[in-house]
């Protein structure tokens, strides 16, 4: 499903969160959110989300303006992982997973056999074989943010929103993640902070400053040492790893 942000202008209370940006990510591509704290990734994925109505602009899937799609439809196509979940929440983590199917059951349908097979799967798939009947309390932070992912991925979207999908994750973790959002058949708008994960994982970037967006495209064509310097205020050499990919080397000061 290719998802469009069109000129995307947002502001709370006067002051401006986003500033005419425009997205525009290709059915099944992997696209990257960059910048700073602050730039704006998180509210534009709530934008995207359809959480939050901008001042101007617009969203479309498969070039359908998003308000005009039911939220019970809009439940079944899109999901939404936010950077923080409650950690107080008095729930198994079986139970937690199966919030996803709820978008597919009919009003008020009990759970279905295939709804507990497929969230045993999730978790299998998330490294977390028997986990289902631990409390969602007791995980840690790294523990719950894949919880998270296997449930938004149970849910099965055409598209995925991602606020900091890497955040609490150890490396192999990290690297499993983004190996298999840049293999699946779904669209991913994914904010991350690591330019070279963006870089080796990404098909597109999507660079953001204050608000604005300084740069799309390929990240060989986004990652400059000037883009670097500009937005994140640090010098950077860019060179090419073993696999072809951008390979930035920060280093601080000018």
């Amino acid at each position: 499903m290719r998802v469009q942000a069109e000129r995307i202008s947002w502001s709370v209370r006067g002051k401006p969160l986003l500033a005419d940006v425009t997205l525009d990510a290709a059915g099944g591509s992997l696209v990257g959110l960059l910048g700073p704290n602050g730039s704006g990734k998180s509210s534009l994925l709530r934008v995207l989300a359809g959480l939050r109505r901008p001042d101007s602009g617009r969203v479309l899937l498969d070039g359908v303006d998003a308000t005009t799609i039911p939220r019970r439809a809009l439940a079944r196509t899109l999901a939404l992982v936010t950077q923080h979940s409650a950690a107080d929440v008095d729930m198994s983590v079986l139970d937690v997973l199966l919030l996803a199917r709820i978008p597919h059951r009919p009003l008020l349908a009990a759970t279905a056999a295939a709804d507990l097979a497929a969230a045993e799967q999730a978790l299998d798939a998330a490294g977390l074989p028997g986990f289902a009947d631990r409390r969602w309390s007791s995980l840690s932070g790294g523990e719950r943010q894949r919880v998270d992912i296997a449930r938004a991925l149970l849910q099965q979207p055409r598209v995925l929103l991602l606020d900091e999908p890497t955040n609490h994750l150890d490396i192999r973790h990290q690297l499993d993640l983004l190996h298999h959002l840049a293999s699946a058949s779904i669209t991913v708008v994914a904010a991350l902070h690591d330019l070279n994960l963006a870089a080796r994982f990404c098909d597109e970037i999507l660079l953001l400053h204050a608000g604005r967006a300084v740069a799309a495209g390929p990240p060989a064509a986004v990652l400059t040492p000037d883009r670097i310097a500009t937005v994140y205020q640090v010098s950077a050499q860019v060179g090419v790893d073993p696999d072809g990919q951008p390979s930035v080397h920060l280093r601080r000061g000018g």
